[in-house]
């Protein structure tokens, strides 16, 4: 097919398609389908090889959000049965990420639900990155706090964080249908804060909210001019008791289509499978590996995941990796960038060898969210897994005896994670 054959010679390039071109995608057949993961594909291991990183989300703060996002189950007036609990204390949310570390997630993601988050609780979530990080070597941290005020995201790059999450969820131009309280010139400000504090900018979008082929080519076009180094790409799960638990829209063969239009605009980008990928591309996640190199490992914000080893066999049986911690996500462009932006090697520093910001690309391969923007789908517990002996597992390996990720309900004694 002329379209794919000339996507792909563009993604190696790094070269931007006409809106044209992403239409297209989105309205290839189911003939084609196979076609156009292929292509999509020769342009996810140019830049990623066969490498999958995994993240590892933390609830810090869950439920009460004055804000009232549509898709949420945690917005004002949400009727959704989900858990709610005021902030983490520092060694709770740290024994909470080791699970996930544990498990051979790369980054822990640090959610809080909430318009944005006061001076007083970027100092509470600057000590949680800090026990964090103390407590697992080598590990990303990104924030997701909502609407950062000035000075904010500087505040967090110097605690330790290297990323900032906050999606911009739709087209501008549809926005206000799904939210009121704050504008898509908002979102877009808090992205560019961090971007300007030399965090790693971390934005996505959220599919099946009713969108037309054109909003979805818009976000995503929107993306690209804010350079985020990481898109998550959310799925909408309806929660009952949300104004969209109704909107049942996708289909396994559209998330695929969706994934490859955002691959294609977004070639050297971390493109990251997220809330929503067991309930819309169920049997065919293997599949979406091919175009997307990340994804959330367990559990969600407030709804629940495949369990943590499923997501482990998945990759093997399907013939990737999972990335390592020595290892740089980011193709050597974006990494050196990104390092530049921060003032120096950052959480970006490539694997003993190789210079600052430069990659270490996996054996034979070439060449950093969270579900729903500031206060999406999450939630449960990752038991911590008993210590293996040295011999069994390096350190920051993965660990095949993996955590049993399972839903976390009111009345347990089990701390909230993700």
């Amino acid at each position: 097919m002329d379209l794919l054959n000339t996507l792909v010679e563009k993604g190696l390039r790094r070269e931007l398609p006409t809106r044209e071109e992403a239409l297209a995608v989105l309205a290839t057949s189911d003939d084609e389908l196979l076609d156009v993961v292929a292509a999509a594909g020769k342009v996810r291991r140019q830049w990623f090889g066969r490498r999958v990183k995994l993240n590892y989300l933390v609830n810090l703060k869950s439920g009460l959000c004055p804000e009232d996002c549509s898709y949420c189950s945690q917005r004002l007036g949400s009727k959704a049965e989900i858990l709610k609990y005021t902030w983490l204390k520092p060694d709770e949310a740290s024994q909470a990420a080791a699970a996930g570390v544990a498990g051979g997630a790369k980054r822990v993601c640090l959610v809080a639900s909430g318009r944005g988050p006061t001076d007083r609780d970027v100092e509470r979530v600057g000590k949680t990155i800090e026990a964090i990080k103390e407590q697992n070597e080598g590990v990303e941290v990104c924030a997701c706090l909502g609407l950062l005020s000035d000075g904010q995201a500087e505040r967090l790059r110097e605690a330790g964080a290297d990323a900032y999450n906050h999606n911009l969820n739709t087209s501008e131009a549809t926005y206000g249908d799904i939210t009121k309280t704050h504008t898509y010139a908002d979102r877009v400000d808090t992205v560019q804060k961090a971007h300007a504090a030399g965090l790693s900018a971390c934005s996505g979008l959220i599919a099946g909210m009713g969108e037309s082929d054109e909003d979805l080519v818009d976000v995503v076009y929107a993306l690209r001019d804010l350079d985020s180094d990481s898109v998550p790409v959310n799925f909408l799960i309806p929660f009952e008791g949300t104004p969209l638990a109704k909107e049942w829209n996708l289909t396994p063969q559209r998330c695929l289509r969706i994934l490859a239009m955002v691959r294609f605009v977004c070639p050297d980008v971390e493109v990251r499978i997220a809330g929503g990928r067991e309930v819309h591309l169920r049997s065919m996640q293997p599949l979406a590996l091919n175009i997307a190199n990340s994804i959330f490992l367990g559990d969600y914000l407030t709804s629940e995941g495949q369990a943590g080893q499923a997501d482990l066999d998945m990759i093997a049986d399907a013939g990737f990796e999972v990335e390592g911690a020595g290892t740089t996500t980011l193709p050597a462009h974006r990494a050196d960038a990104l390092a530049a932006a921060a003032g120096g090697c950052g959480s970006h520093a490539a694997a003993e060898g190789s210079g600052c910001g430069s990659q270490a690309p996996a054996e034979g391969a070439g060449c950093g969210s969270h579900a729903g923007g500031g206060c999406g789908p999450c939630g449960g517990h990752a038991e911590a897994p008993a210590e293996a002996p040295a011999a069994e597992a390096a350190p920051n390996a993965a660990r095949t005896d993996l955590v049993a990720v399972r839903r976390r309900g009111a009345g347990t004694d089990l701390a909230p994670n993700a």
